[in-house]
């Protein structure tokens, strides 16, 4: 399978998120890669919670998402500006949010949070064979407006 990249730079607002899974979707469907609905899903939930973290600490500005496909991993990287790495903590039961990076340790093989020059990049990875993923390098840098 040949490599594919997607890249977009998104303003830090609430309505990222629908357009990012959006994007994602139609950009793997135009692929042709033949992933299957579960890891098709799995992507567009992932995206989700990677783009919703990253506005809400994004401040004002934009974020980027990557997502690069070759025959071995689907790879999700977000980043933003804000330098805090994010911290996974047990959110109330009766809190709104606060699961989002326990729904992307349960649904990725690999993530990770990093420091960049800019702010931060998060990341996840979705295997697409049973043999140990190999790091993807596909990061792209942040875009300031």
């Amino acid at each position: 399978m040949a490599a594919h990249q997607l890249a977009l730079s998104l303003p830090a607002t609430p309505a990222a998120a629908s357009e990012a899974r959006r994007q994602v979707v139609d950009a793997i469907a135009a692929w042709d890669s033949g992933l299957g609905a579960e890891v098709v899903e799995t992507a567009e939930l992932l995206v989700s919670e990677l783009i919703t973290n990253a506005v809400q600490y994004a401040g004002a500005g934009s974020v980027s998402l990557a997502v690069c496909l070759d025959a071995a991993v689907l790879r999700i990287e977000v980043c933003n500006t804000s330098p805090v790495l994010p911290q996974p903590a047990l959110p109330n039961v009766d809190s709104e949010g606060g699961r989002g990076l326990f729904l992307v340790a349960a649904l990725a093989d690999r993530y990770h949070a990093e420091p960049t020059e800019t702010g931060k990049r998060c990341w996840a990875e979705i295997g697409l064979t049973s043999k140990p993923i190999q790091e993807v390098a596909c990061f792209l840098p942040l875009q300031r407006s």
